[in-house]
């Protein structure tokens, strides 16, 4: 794998690190549901989803 697409797999790691954060996960903690489901359970398994996508996506697309 060619430098630039690692390049992006450290961007995806620190939008990862950035996002999972205690401070900035909080604040989606709250009393409200969407959807039967706790604010929080939906942001993390949200982001983490994001994270296998564009993973898997750069892998498919830069794959030589």
């Amino acid at each position: 794998m060619k430098k630039r697409h690692q390049q992006k797999f450290i961007i995806v790691s620190m939008i990862l690190l950035v996002g999972l954060n205690l401070p900035i996960a909080l604040l989606f903690d709250s009393a409200q549901n969407l959807l039967g489901f706790p604010v929080i359970y939906i942001y993390i398994f949200s982001l983490w989803l994001f994270s296998i996508l564009t993973s898997f996506l750069i892998v498919k697309r830069y794959n030589e």
